[in-house]
């Protein structure tokens, strides 16, 4: 296996917990040669508990200097447009966290960029790795091949606001203030308030657009969607009935996060996590109902104890080694931001 040199753009929260820690314990894959992160006393702090080598102050820095085979950058998403350009055009296989961007329109300029430049960019839908969505997706694709339980009839995402951190240790930080960098603005046609929703939407609730598509494997459209954000309704391009509840309640200790994925004569649940739960994969339940088959049946499968953000370090190395695709690359990710639009134009026109 060749050992790769990865660097890091941008070590705050973030990059710390759900990256850095994970891709510094993958030793036989990688090493982390080099960061950049415009705090320096944070930057010094960083490197010293990780033994990152080469510390700078920039992602222009890094790339002129550093000798990487990748770059992890887990920027805020209204930065991407400001940095990601420069590692891309450098040529250099890049991560970043979801979503890709605010807009469709920065998002397509990141896109023409990477296709221009040859450059892998691979967008941090975490859900993705986790071993029950994995086993989840091998067995629906499965499904939908042989037809032996029907038709995917239906997705239901439930995912209210909880405690995410689901113990994590807590980063490093200093009291450095954060320099300034060019956020992306809202679309043209939309007022500030208006490219608030559209900010917290995709803040929050694009992994389930993601994790939806994921399944379905294709695309869907917005059918409705209340005024309080609790509930959205879609259809997929070939009738498939999707609902994502946003925010039916909350918790305060918990995190409550299950996927349905229903077909006439079957079902697979997955319920996730936290997101800095450490090596702790979700719980898949899969029931199938053919008595022309088998006798009916509801089982858990045993599952590897890897958390979701640790195997997607080790997705995008693979995928940096062109060993297999990115679980979700630039040009999927972009058609979340479709979606997104979509759900905050269908809130504008129907309730503003």
């Amino acid at each position: 296996m060749t050992k790769l040199r990865i660097g890091f753009v941008g070590v705050g929260g973030m990059g710390q917990m759900a990256h850095l820690s994970n891709y510094a314990v993958l030793k036989e894959e990688c090493e982390v040669v080099a960061l950049a992160e415009p705090r320096p006393i944070l930057a010094q702090l960083v490197a010293d508990r990780y033994g990152v080598p080469e510390v700078y102050n920039n992602q222009l820095e890094l790339i002129e200097k550093a000798k990487v085979d990748a770059i992890v950058a887990p920027q805020q998403f209204r930065s991407h447009k400001a940095i990601i350009p420069d590692i891309l055009r450098a040529g250099i296989p890049v991560f970043t966290e979801k979503p890709l961007t605010l807009t469709v329109e920065a998002g397509t300029e990141l896109v023409r960029i990477g296709e221009e430049h040859g450059t892998l960019h691979m967008v941090g839908y975490h859900k993705r790795s986790d071993p029950s969505m994995e086993r989840a997706k091998q067995i629906v694709d499965e499904w939908k091949a042989s037809g032996d339980y029907g038709e995917m009839r239906y997705i239901r995402i439930t995912m209210p606001p909880g405690d995410w951190i689901g113990g994590a240790d807590h980063p490093l930080n200093s009291d450095e203030p954060y320099p300034h960098i060019d956020r992306e603005a809202g679309p043209s046609d939309y007022s500030d308030e208006q490219t608030n929703v559209l900010d917290i939407f995709v803040n929050y609730y694009i992994h389930q657009v993601n994790a939806i598509r994921f399944f379905l494997g294709e695309s869907f459209r917005i059918t409705y969607a209340d005024r309080k954000g609790v509930l959205l309704a879609g259809e997929s391009d070939s009738g498939v009935t999707v609902t994502l509840e946003m925010a039916p309640y909350h918790t305060s200790d918990a995190w409550h996060e299950s996927i349905l994925v229903a077909f006439t004569n079957s079902f697979v649940r997955v319920d996730l996590p936290p997101p800095l739960a450490r090596q702790c994969a979700g719980v898949l339940t899969v029931m199938k109902d053919n008595k022309e088959i088998e006798l009916p049946s509801t089982i858990q499968p045993s599952l590897p104890n890897i958390s979701a953000m640790r195997n997607q370090a080790r997705n995008f190395l693979a995928a940096v080694r062109r060993e297999r695709p990115a679980p979700s690359d630039a040009q999927d990710a972009l058609k979340d931001l479709v979606i997104a639009r979509q759900y905050t134009d269908y809130m504008i026109r129907t309730y503003s």
